[in-house]
């Protein structure tokens, strides 16, 4: 349907479009709050974005700006509320959500988002803001929780689940050695549960995580209980403790390729 005369004016439909959304202004939205068909809503929304009061963020995805940020690259104060609008299925992972959780004070400049979405750039830039990007499957979204930043829910990994990507790939934990502080922290942690890390990385199907997982419940946990659970499950084959680093000492108990610094705390 098209606008009609009836329609209030430009900066009074803005205003409706804005109580009508939350964070993240989209076409979808404007069509159902104005009652227009989508290419009058896409130009209106392009309209709005050349006038100032509004910042793309993706296909036909915009947020409001602030008169006090108009000349600012960042017009949203929390980046997470993108997240949902820019990657669908997903949720926030690996070293952000360590941080989130307490499992580690290192901050690093980008966002990692687990989406479902098919991953073309594995960065994407959205309002000055660096999300790394990782594709997962529908089976992989388990172990996350729905939050509230605002007011939109945005999905992060549980503790126990963050440690559990953090292994399967130690890229997005930062690399092993903060992976292993991140686990050791976990340990400390009112909220750790090493049956729940167990069952995770069954559902999660992947070998690599009960050779790395074990390895460093014996060497850096010391963790009889949690080593005896990763031992039980060993698959066959081997796995590098981290891919990224180079490794040359086989840790043959647990099948482990394992880098030439990690070989005096082996077993």
């Amino acid at each position: 349907m098209r606008e009609s005369g009836t329609l209030p004016s430009s900066r009074a439909r803005l205003a409706a479009v804005l109580r009508a959304t939350k964070e993240v202004v989209s076409i979808n939205t404007t069509v159902k709050t104005l009652n227009l068909d989508r290419t009058a809503a896409a130009k209106l929304l392009s309209r709005w974005r050349e006038q100032g009061w509004l910042r793309r963020i993706g296909h036909g995805l915009y947020v409001p700006v602030p008169l006090d940020l108009a000349g600012s690259e960042q017009v949203v104060e929390d980046p997470w509320v993108l997240v949902p609008a820019l990657f669908g299925q997903c949720y926030i992972g690996g070293w952000t959500a360590a941080h989130y959780w307490d499992l580690t004070e290192q901050l690093f400049n980008q966002t990692v988002v687990f989406t479902t979405r098919r991953v073309n750039a594995k960065c994407v830039t959205a309002q000055g803001v660096s999300f790394l990007l990782h594709h997962t499957t529908q089976k992989r979204l388990f172990g996350v929780k729905a939050i509230w930043r605002g007011s939109l829910r945005v999905n992060v990994s549980e503790p126990a689940r963050t440690m559990i990507d953090m292994l399967a790939r130690p890229n997005t934990g930062g690399g092993i050695d903060h992976v292993a502080d991140c686990l050791a922290s976990y340990q400390r942690s009112p909220t750790y549960d090493g049956d729940l890390l167990v069952r995770y990385a069954e559902q999660f199907g992947n070998g690599a995580i009960f050779k790395r997982l074990g390895f460093l419940a014996e060497t850096h946990l010391h963790s009889s209980d949690l080593a005896a659970a990763c031992r039980a499950r060993l698959t066959q084959g081997y796995a590098q403790l981290d891919p990224a680093v180079p490794s040359s000492h086989l840790q043959t108990a647990w099948r482990l390729w394992i880098p030439k610094r990690w070989k005096q705390g082996a077993t």
